[in-house]
């Protein structure tokens, strides 16, 4: 009788630590399925970033270089009026291409909001 109620009692107690184990498990895999989700997207906002700051540091040059060429259209137009207006014109036109790639480089950092995460 006593062996059979300590085979009985073993049997219990296996058969609990086998459902731990796999609960154990499939918390595990969650986890490790949510660590690699959240690592890909830390890898997508780095890259965003790069990708940012790049574009928005061409975009600050040809502003920069457009709207200068701006300011000395204007500071000819006294002695060369003809010379003057063109570089009016064509920095004019290039510091405008410069903001529009500043604008697309802001584009890419703000992403938007973040998508509510289902707990």
């Amino acid at each position: 009788m006593r062996t059979v109620f300590f085979v009985l009692l073993f049997s219990v107690f296996s058969s609990i630590e086998l459902v731990a184990q796999s609960k154990d498990q499939v918390s595990y895999d969650s986890l490790k399925r949510e660590i690699i989700q959240l690592d890909q997207e830390l890898y997508d906002v780095q890259l965003n970033l790069h990708q940012a700051q790049n574009q928005l540091q061409t975009g600050i040059l040809v502003a920069t270089l457009g709207y200068t060429v701006t300011i000395i259209g204007g500071q000819l137009l006294g002695t060369k009026p003809e010379l003057g207006e063109t570089l009016l014109y064509v920095g004019g036109a290039t510091g405008i291409v410069g903001t529009v790639i500043l604008f697309k480089g802001f584009k890419k950092i703000s992403l938007g909001p973040p998508l509510p995460r289902n707990r």
